[in-house]
């Protein structure tokens, strides 16, 4: 019971956590703030007058530090239960998370002197967490994954929905909470699991449930009348949770498994509601996190102006513009570093960027690789067209076009556009129809979900996109 408990999702400010990484934060927290003492007490061993008057002003330092840390560790990654790296990447991620903290220590140390930490004491303090950080992280991943610590979950169904849990949630990383106990099958239905896994209980369910310490149901069956509505009424009382596939995916997965999603799901469902608060601040916060990134990225737009300049010519255009579609299906002017041929689509024809993509110029593929090319987006963002977090504006050529063939598309014209999103942390550049429907299942987790905690979030993991390149092309 405790084991299921640590292991399943929470919801916070309306998005779903894994428990267990919101310990493995809080661990990770104590861990730090216990190695600044440490490395303090080590550095001022032979000293021990000046460890004392140290140690009655180290508490605030130690718990900056502490947050530092994590907040780094998260904006590369390290909490999330889908990441599948190997000892060697979480080593590489954990050594980018505390470059990341001497950089911000050292500027919080210039603005607030008060908050310093002596440079021999930052290395101690450093090694230490250093340290500690991978010994927790290895005692952790071999302990989320072991079978016991995991909810054992029945899939009440065996057709073309219960597929969607077989095929879309095969890995490891995508199981890190709980485990399929089997699919069981219903009348009528045809098999598209695994056959090994199907099977029919001898007992009511909610008898089975119970005996084989179930402690989640996910219905999905392809035909509602074959609901054993009793049945799962007696497991409800019995305290083992019901939910649909739809509500398992946004749990598990943090997306909305559009294709399956019936429009009275949309209805009546938590969610998708924008309220006048949250609307105002999120607009506060675009304003200033906007400013922000203008007056400190504005030296590398500079260069970036110098580096289109040197290669097409002085008479190339460094600002591309192009129409998108944004909040209530609004055509706008998006604003981006030109990082492709001017006569890129000298036909007027609209096409997906590809990879490898001829069209992109040398300097191009350095801009897109580091998103450096998004950044005019800044003004999109100040004048209001655009905001930091919301899925991706597309072009109105393939709107119509995705609007047509895919469910829903148009639902994420219900917020305003953003330069980063959910969908951009979760999912790489998509370039069809197949790219654009995954991608619409997180852009309307996004939309049904959002929250100023999700934006927050949002932006702090952009960072691990633009460092290790994700989805760029």
């Amino acid at each position: 019971m405790l084991a299921s408990s640590l292991l399943g999702t929470r919801r916070v400010f309306k998005h779903h956590v894994h428990v267990a990484y919101y310990w493995l934060a809080l661990l990770d927290a104590a861990l730090f703030t216990g190695a600044c003492y440490l490395g303090t007490f080590l550095y001022f061993l032979r000293d021990p007058a000046l460890l004392d008057s140290h140690l009655q002003t180290l508490l605030p330092r130690a718990l900056v530090f502490a947050l530092t840390t994590v907040l780094a560790m998260t904006a590369l990654g390290l909490y999330q239960p889908r990441l599948r790296e190997g000892l060697n990447g979480i080593m590489l991620r954990v050594a980018g998370s505390f470059v990341l903290v001497t950089i911000a220590m050292a500027a919080m140390f210039y603005l607030l002197p008060s908050l310093h930490l002596w440079r021999g004491v930052l290395a101690y303090t450093s090694a230490i967490a250093f340290t500690s950080c991978l010994i927790t992280r290895v005692i952790f991943a071999n302990t989320v994954e072991l079978e016991q610590f995991k909810r054992r979950v029945l899939v009440l169904g065996s057709g073309q929905r219960a597929a969607n849990i077989a095929d879309r949630m095969r890995r490891k990383s995508d199981r890190r909470g709980f485990r399929i106990a089997g699919y069981v099958r219903a009348d009528s239905e045809q098999t598209l699991v695994e056959t090994g896994n199907v099977f029919t209980p001898d007992e009511p369910l909610h008898e089975y449930a119970l005996a084989h310490d179930i402690r989640q149901i996910v219905v999905a069956l392809d035909n509602p009348a074959a609901l054993p509505a009793d049945e799962l009424m007696h497991c409800r009382t019995s305290g083992i949770e019901v939910v649909n596939i739809l509500d398992f995916f946004e749990q598990e997965a943090s997306k909305v498994l559009v294709e399956e999603a019936p429009r009275e799901w949309f209805i009546y469902s938590d969610g998708f509601a924008a309220g006048g608060s949250s609307n105002r601040g999120k607009r506060a916060l675009d304003m200033c996190a906007a400013f922000v990134l203008l007056i400190g990225t504005w030296p590398l737009m500079l260069v970036t102006v110098l580096a289109i300049k040197l290669e097409d010519g002085l008479h190339a255009p460094v600002i591309f513009r192009q129409k998108r579609v944004g909040l209530n299906g609004r055509v706008f002017d998006v604003l981006k570093f030109r990082s492709m041929s001017v006569d890129a689509e000298s036909d007027g024809k609209a096409r997906w960027a590809t990879t490898n993509d001829s069209r992109i110029t040398r300097i191009g593929h350095v801009i897109r690789k580091l998103r450096i090319d998004e950044l005019p987006q800044i003004l999109n963002v100040l004048v209001g067209d655009m905001s930091l977090v919301g899925p991706r504006p597309e072009r109105p050529e393939f709107v119509r076009e995705l609007s047509e063939s895919i469910p829903f598309f148009d639902k994420r014209h219900c917020v305003k556009p953003g330069i980063t999103g959910w969908a951009q942390l979760n999912y790489p550049y998509g370039a069809s129809r197949r790219d654009a429907l995954h991608k619409l299942e997180y852009d309307l987790y996004y939309v049904k979900n959002r929250s100023l905690f999700l934006d927050c979030l949002v932006l702090l993991q952009t960072t691990e996109v633009i460092l290790f390149g994700k989805g760029a092309r």
